[in-house]
């Protein structure tokens, strides 16, 4: 299988074109054709786009081709087609509540200020079993005013990541911010999905002030350095921010200590050391970090050998829990680790990104001297968070970098700590 999906998606724009039109009949794999309409929105020409629309009026009921048809619409939204409106709207009509949602989703990549589409779209706040947390989000994104009393009714919903998308949508349609308060709340919400859809209604409604409490949030640091670099960009262009007030946040963020989160989760007894490596595979990060800090604080002594044997054995299989390992070997400054710290920190695989971050702080917090060329190295990437990390580190380990990483790099986060470390 992962063969065939290689194959796929090194298929050319004309190949894919082929494959899309291909009669489900005829096809090696049914879910040929889908793979194909989300091998197009890479190629924004006028054939991959009439190829798309194609593929939305195709009306086969077939299972497989509805799942086509489907991406076909997402694609049509990321390549912005606005050659596509009307069929897209026809598909609001659309029995099927997926496509309808992905329709709702593409218009809203797309974009209209037409009032009659956007009171299509505002209706379905009235139609049941509707992916609701979509239609406001797109309703606030197209400043769709005569909206807000469908919204309303939403923002007591007892389902909290629609409740979230309703007041970050009315507090954008009416610029009063004050019940803000109650999305800020989400962020602590022992549900993973809950706090990341508050992230997510806090950059939408480009809240500046919500800064610090997404840092301090027990989500995936992916989430937060978006969330923070998204809403800092809009409020650098608007002169709201200045990197200066979000530059210790944005510092901690990458450091990632366990300690400077908002933890939502406790243990109600003292766990071993086994339990707490196994937590560190869990999906909500909220727990990951919850294990973390208890190594920290309760196995000190023991953890990095067990921690390093693990690693080697099989702390591959799991991206999330390999960056929690190899954060953990600096927080407990496990000096045999450093070896494989440097190795990590050069691993270009592009599921280890994170685990590359990890790498350079944990190898500052070790006062790895040895490894500063190896940091320097890493500047050179295109990775703005892994650049962002080597110049905290360098600078802990006594080395700004100076000269070493061009004030004109086109990330203007990495530009602007480089700026204020030089």
């Amino acid at each position: 299988m992962a063969q065939r999906f290689f194959n796929i998606f090194n298929l050319t724009e004309q190949q894919a074109i082929a494959l899309i039109k291909t009669p489900l009949a005829q096809l090696e794999d049914l879910s040929d054709r889908y793979l194909a309409a989300s091998h197009l929105a890479s190629f924004p020409s006028l054939n991959s786009i009439n190829a798309l629309i194609e593929t939305v009026e195709n009306q086969d009921r077939h299972q497989f081709h509805r799942i086509a048809r489907r991406k076909a619409i997402e694609s049509l939204g990321r390549l912005k087609a606005t050659k596509a409106l009307s069929v897209i709207r026809a598909c609001l009509a659309d029995e099927d509540c997926y496509t309808v949602e992905n329709a709702v989703w593409a218009l809203g990549e797309i974009g209209t200020l037409q009032s009659p589409i956007l009171a299509e779209i505002s209706q379905l706040l009235e139609k049941p079993q509707q992916s609701y947390r979509v239609i406001i989000q797109v309703l606030a994104k197209l400043n769709y005013q005569p909206a807000r009393k469908q919204i309303e009714k939403f923002t007591r919903s007892e389902q909290e990541t629609i409740a979230s998308a309703a007041i970050a949508a009315l507090c954008r349609l009416t610029g009063n911010y004050s019940p803000i308060t109650k999305v800020f709340e989400l962020l602590q919400h022992d549900n993973v999905n809950v706090r990341r859809c508050s992230i997510q209604d806090l950059i939408d409604a480009k809240y500046y002030q919500a800064i610090p409490n997404i840092a301090t949030c027990p989500v995936s640091l992916v989430f937060r350095l978006r969330a923070i670099r998204m809403i800092t960009e809009s409020g650098l262009n608007s002169g709201e921010v200045s990197f200066r007030a979000i530059e210790p946040i944005l510092d901690r963020t990458i450091l990632d200590r366990p300690s400077d989160l908002e933890l939502v989760h406790h243990y109600d007894e003292a766990p071993t050391l086994e339990f707490l490596i196994r937590e560190l595979y869990q999906t909500d990060f909220g727990r990951c970090y919850l294990a973390a800090q208890t190594i920290v604080e309760s196995h000190r002594d023991r953890a990095g050998a067990v921690l390093m044997a693990h690693l080697t054995q099989e702390g591959d299989r799991d991206y999330g829990a390999h960056y929690h390992i190899v954060k953990l070997f600096g927080l407990l400054k496990y000096r045999p680790a450093i070896e494989l710290l440097r190795e990590v920190l050069d691993n270009q695989i592009p599921q280890f990104q994170k685990s590359r971050v990890a790498a350079a702080i944990s190898l500052a917090d070790l006062e790895a001297h040895q490894a500063i060329n190896d940091i320097k190295k890493q500047l050179k990437s295109n990775i703005w968070s892994l650049q962002y990390a080597c110049l905290l580190a360098l600078e802990h380990l006594g080395d700004s970098a100076k000269g070493e990483i061009a004030l004109k790099d086109l990330d203007f986060l990495v530009r602007e700590k480089a700026s204020s470390i030089s």
